[in-house]
């Protein structure tokens, strides 16, 4: 039950804290799938940043524009999604990152 709540406590970090806690459950965390869970969102809070960043500098001459929209919705909708699949307590990858850990 706790590993759950710690679940739905590193997604929804992602609108209050989105690069402290998931480091504080990597280093507090004895469990592995918190641990890979913890670095899948920092991960994918970086990058999600870099992309927004490099969407708003395009943005400029107009291209940017439409990709800073979807990368804004994505940073929005992945972290509910990953609420609601830990709430059902079905394993869930970040998209992008998912595989890299």
């Amino acid at each position: 039950m706790e590993e759950k709540w710690s679940k739905v406590l590193i997604h929804a970090s992602a609108f209050f804290a989105p690069v402290l806690v998931p480091i504080l459950f990597f280093l507090i965390s004895s469990d592995d799938q918190i641990k890979r869970l913890s670095i899948q969102a920092l991960l994918f809070q970086g990058v999600m940043w870099v992309l927004t960043t490099v969407s708003i500098i395009f943005s400029f001459i107009l291209i940017g524009i439409p990709f800073l929209i979807v990368f804004g919705l994505m940073l929005l909708i992945v972290p509910i999604i990953g609420i609601v699949k830990a709430l059902n307590d079905s394993d869930w990858d970040y998209p992008i990152v998912g595989r890299w850990v």
